[in-house]
This record gives C-alpha cells, sequence and structure tokens, in this order.
C-alpha cells in the first residue's frame, strides 16, 4: 500500500509517501519562510499563491524521491482543514484530481487527527493514549480512543501555546518563525529572571489560558532592553509555559483515571512538542505518574505530508474514504 499525502493548510507546501508498514518513502516540504518573514507572520493570500505555484513541484519529488510512478500509488489524502481557506483548496482539489485521474481512493485529512496519529507512524503506540496537540494554532488536552474516536478534556480559551511564542517572538524582534528563535534565545538566558503568570493553574481544569502569561511578558519588557534581558525574558517565558502544559497534563492524567482510562503513554505533537524544555518538563510529570512520554521526531512535529499519509493509511484501515464532493473545511474539530 502506497498512500500519498498532501498538506497545505498553511504555510507548508508539502507531499509524503508511505507505506502501511510505516516506512516514509518521501517526505518533501516547500516552507514558505522566505515569503513570509518580512511580515512577521502569515500572510494568507501570500500563502495560497505560494502553494499553486510549487504544489506541482513538491508532489513531483515525493514520487520521484520514492521511486514510484503515479499510477502505483494505492490512494491519496489531502488536507482538508482546518487551516487557511486558501490553501486548503489548493492542496485538496490537487489531491482529488489525482484519485479522480487514477481511479483511486481520496481521504479527506483533518490536520489535527493526523498531528494527533501522527506518533504511531514512528513508534508502537496504542490505543487509548493521552493526547497534548500544541502548535501554532491549537492547543488541547484529549483522549485518543481510536483512529476516529477522540475525547477533548480541555483547550484554550484564548491564545495557543504557539501562537503566544510567535507573537512575543515577533515583539522582541527576533524574527520568523519566532517559536525556534526564541528557543534559541532561550538558551542564554535565565529562566528565573522574570516572575510570570500561570493562568488558570490553581484549579483541576484542563482548559489552557495563554493571553495573561503573553501580555505579562510584553509589560516586563518595558525598561528592559539589554541583550541578556531579551535572553533572560525568552528563557523565563519558556520555562513557564512548559510548566503550565505539564500542569495540564497532569490534571488530564487525573481525570483519565478517575475514568478508569487505562493509559500507558502520554503523547505530545505539533509544532511546540519539538521544544526542549516543554518536553523535559513533560517527561518530569509523565515519570511522576509512572507514565511513558513520546512525541514524535522534530521533523515530524511541524506540518509535513508524511503524517497526512499515515493518516490516509489509518483511515484505509477502517474503511474510511470521501467522495470528491467533500469541501475544505476552515474549522473542523477533532472526530467530526
Amino acid at each position: 500500500m502506497y498512500v500519498l499525502g498532501i498538506e497545505s493548510s498553511c504555510d507548508e507546501t508539502a507531499s509524503a509517501i508511505v507505506t502501511e508498514q510505516k516506512k516514509v518513502l518521501s517526505n518533501v516540504i516547500y516552507s514558505q519562510i522566505s515569503e513570509h518573514g518580512a511580515f512577521g507572520g502569515v500572510v494568507p493570500e501570500i500563502a495560497a499563491r505560494a502553494h499553486l505555484e510549487k504544489i506541482d513541484l513538491v508532489v513531483a519529488k515525493a514520487l520521484k524521491d520514492a521511486a514510484l510512478d503515479i499510477s502505483e500509488i494505492t490512494a491519496v489524502a489531502g488536507t482538508c482543514g482546518p487551516g487557511l481557506m486558501g490553501g486548503l483548496i489548493v492542496g485538496s482539489t490537487f489531491a482529488k484530481t489525482i484519485a479522480m485521474a487514477m481511479n483511486i481512493p481520496f481521504i479527506a485529512a483533518n490536520h489535527i487527527e493526523a498531528h494527533a496519529l501522527s506518533i504511531r507512524l514512528t513508534e508502537d503506540v496504542h490505543f487509548p493514549y493521552l493526547l497534548l496537540l500544541v502548535s501554532g494554532g491549537h492547543c488541547q488536552l484529549c483522549v485518543v480512543h481510536g483512529v476516529d474516536r477522540f475525547e477533548v478534556l480541555g483547550k484554550t480559551i484564548d491564545d495557543s501555546v504557539g501562537e503566544a511564542f510567535d507573537k512575543i517572538a515577533k515583539f522582541l524582534g527576533l524574527g520568523y518563525p519566532g517559536g525556534p528563535a526564541l528557543e534559541k534565545e532561550a538558551v542564554n538566558g535565565n529562566d528565573q529572571a522574570f516572575p510570570l503568570p500561570s493562568p488558570l493553574c490553581r484549579g483541576k481544569s484542563c482548559d489552557f489560558s495563554f493571553a495573561g502569561l503573553k501580555t505579562a511578558v510584553l509589560t516586563a519588557s518595558q525598561g528592559h532592553k539589554t541583550a541578556q534581558d531579551k535572553a533572560d525574558l525568552c528563557a523565563s517565558f519558556q520555562k513557564t509555559a512548559a510548566r503550565i502544559l505539564a500542569y495540564k497534563t497532569k490534571q488530564a492524567i487525573d481525570v483519565c483515571r478517575s475514568k478508569n482510562i487505562q493509559l500507558t503513554v502520554v503523547v505530545a505533537a505539533g509544532g511546540v512538542a519539538s521544544n526542549e524544555i516543554v518536553r523535559r518538563e513533560l517527561r518530569k510529570v509523565c515519570s511522576s505518574c509512572e507514565l511513558s512520554f513520546s512525541a514524535p521526531p522534530a521533523r515530524l512535529c511541524t506540518d509535513n505530508g508524511a503524517m497526512i499519509a499515515w493518516l490516509g493509511v489509518e483511515k484505509l484501515r477502517i474503511n474510511q474514504m470521501h467522495n470528491l464532493n467533500f469541501a475544505p473545511r476552515p474549522r473542523w474539530p477533532m472526530g467530526e
């Protein structure tokens, strides 16, 4: 089984081919950093045009790297949401066209579900498991009971943690993309230099809030303009954000145990899951709860075609395919 995945939900045009045996035959990503860097964030119209210009080249390279002809593809999965509408239209239409021309199954991929299941491409993780999804657009805790069964325990009530990373990095002039730039800046900082708040961390709720923390960082930056101040502020924010994620994960573990959900592993996915401080704090809380911690390799935490292709494999296994008239959905909750 060779499944072609196409991802175009935001600012990466990506395509990959994976097999049912978990072999990633190709994984091609065209990043739009150069297109959006001058604006300090993603411009939807520019992103859509870049997808349109590059998608045929990216898919062709994925086929070439896998040493396969398009006639050998078993099925094609294309991201249909959530994400930026322009990019979703480009990628999903390209995927549907391939499916129609080659008379093969089409899978409408939910981008969040692809992140949620991506750990099963690289590790032997069984259901159910607790998922912490942390990215630029999403922040939530849920139990993954199956390929299409997700029980949300908590989510952000304002900003996602990735959005907070990006906005703080932009404010401090660290460039785009903000998350990796802030993590790099924090290496030389003192994470105890600035006491920062941890919103919603006094009760048992699994919901997140990062707007107050973001505002506190921006306020603290006033009057602290040296290079060391900047590094200290980045380190303090990063450590606080990681501890919030760990605290909420512990609350979710407690909820699962109260419901008698038999967990053995906690999984982190999404771009922020590649942050080493975040991973360290999550490992600590998992160890204290006698659970394993897993996360995909960093290259599979950010948006990529391999996770979309793998979701296609998972969906084919349960015979869940879609009609070619499936419309892109900029907002598309998991499990719908």
